[in-house]
């Protein structure tokens, strides 16, 4: 046999239809060069193989369905006007502003058949005042901030309005516009998070056509090995960029946080000090990677406060101290929206307890208090007293070990509390 009847027979071998089709000699193979007992077995092991694709890809959509990721950003709902409307009422606290308003093009909206507007128009598909009047725009408007962000896939701003296209490497597919009726400006931070939750929004609406196909593939009996594979790696793809959007909306949100709060870097320190803290207690890859996230957002509910909270270089006063300590309850509220980041709730809620329950907001003790939530309490104590505030200067490093330690078995855990002593010490 020659070197290239040997490479051809492998190529059958290993897998016989790709390997007829890729000479493009498909039905002279068939009659010619296959017997009756080698078509059965290429006929079983295609089959075989669409199964094991189909498994695949349902494993793939059973994870990342509607309420994984069309909910991303509040989605509740299959209705439109509804999951709109969550996701801008979302974005409006998230980024302070009196109006979000969300724009889409017809191709995609789900229900774009049931709406009378021309394919050049782009539809107002939600805002965070539920009974407002819907309107839409056409593309051929001049002056217009959101329509000129859709046309150039860059962020606008006129008057009251900001507008930042929803635009990634798949496509441009609307506009979001935020208004604040004051005037006032929206900072850096705030604008690059806007950015990267336009960017998650287009993602995730990526991710769900490519399960609604998929989900139509696996029904179609006459589907071939090489549009599964296709959808795999599509699916694959998408989910690998969700999962990038989400940790930099993650990191981008945390920052805006502690902008606002004058103490730039606080969250970041607090998630990798708890990081090292899990690694110390040898904890599961999937658990410190939800209490580093955590970390990154223990103080969210923050972000909902006015710059005027934080701006003040005396102690603060009791309603300002207040609002300050409520802010888990808020940041709760608020995570409850944002649903991808529902597994770390316990530990923002509960970082605010202490061992001894005294602490809030339900006065749980010792053990009962999540273990995510008692490593973020030590590593944000330790952070905090470390820090320079605008009404007190920084502790050193071992007046802050020899404070936590005394208050081991009173305010924290003191296995926690042992294992920061010996990464710190």
């Amino acid at each position: 046999m020659s070197q290239n009847s040997r490479k051809t027979s492998i190529e059958l071998e290993n897998d016989p239809l790709e390997a007829i089709f890729a000479l493009n000699m498909g039905d002279f193979m068939t009659e010619h060069l296959i017997s009756k007992d080698l078509l059965t077995k290429i006929d079983t092991s295609v089959k075989d193989k669409i199964s094991k694709l189909k498994g695949q890809l349902k494993e793939l959509i059973s994870i990342y369905s509607l309420d994984k990721t069309l909910t991303l950003l509040g989605y509740d709902s299959e209705k439109e006007h509804i999951i709109y409307n969550a996701v801008a009422k979302t974005i409006s606290q998230m980024v302070n502003v009196d109006v979000c308003r969300i724009y889409l093009t017809p191709e995609f909206i789900r229900s774009s058949a049931n709406i009378d507007m021309n394919p050049v128009d782009l539809l107002q598909m939600g805002s965070s005042m539920p009974d407002e009047k819907k309107v839409s725009l056409s593309i051929s408007e001049e002056n217009n901030s959101i329509v000129e962000s859709f046309l150039h896939g860059e962020i606008m701003e006129s008057d009251d309005i900001l507008a930042v296209p929803l635009v990634n490497n798949w496509g441009n597919v609307g506009v979001i516009s935020v208004e604040n009726k004051t005037g006032k400006k929206i900072s850096k931070e705030l604008i690059n998070l806007l950015e990267i939750t336009a960017s998650l929004f287009v993602t995730s609406m990526r991710l769900q056509k490519l399960i609604e196909q998929t989900e139509e593939a696996i029904k179609n009996e006459n589907a071939d090995i090489a549009e599964l594979r296709q959808l795999r790696a599509e699916l694959t793809a998408s989910i690998g960029d969700l999962g990038d959007d989400q940790q930099k909306f993650v990191e981008i949100l945390a920052k805006a946080v502690d902008v606002k709060r004058q103490a730039r870097e606080h969250s970041r320190n607090v998630a990798e000090l708890a990081r090292k803290i899990c690694e110390y207690l040898q904890l599961n890859e999937k658990t410190t990677d939800l209490i580093y996230y955590a970390g990154l957002l223990h103080n969210i509910g923050q972000i909902s406060l006015s710059e005027d909270v934080f701006s003040s270089t005396g102690k603060p006063c009791k309603e300002t101290w207040d609002k300050l300590q409520n802010h888990p309850n808020i940041g709760v509220n608020m995570l409850m929206k944002i649903n991808f980041l529902s597994e770390v709730i316990p530990y923002v809620h509960y970082h605010k307890e202490r061992w001894d329950g005294k602490g809030v907001p339900e006065g749980l003790a010792g053990m009962s208090i999540p273990l995510g939530a008692r490593i973020i309490a030590v590593a944000d104590a330790y952070q905090a007293m470390i820090s320079e505030r605008p009404y007190r200067k920084s502790l050193v490093k071992e007046e802050v070990l020899s404070t936590i330690k005394q208050e081991a078995g009173v305010k924290w855990d003191p296995a926690i509390v042992n294992a920061l002593y010996d990464i710190k010490a």
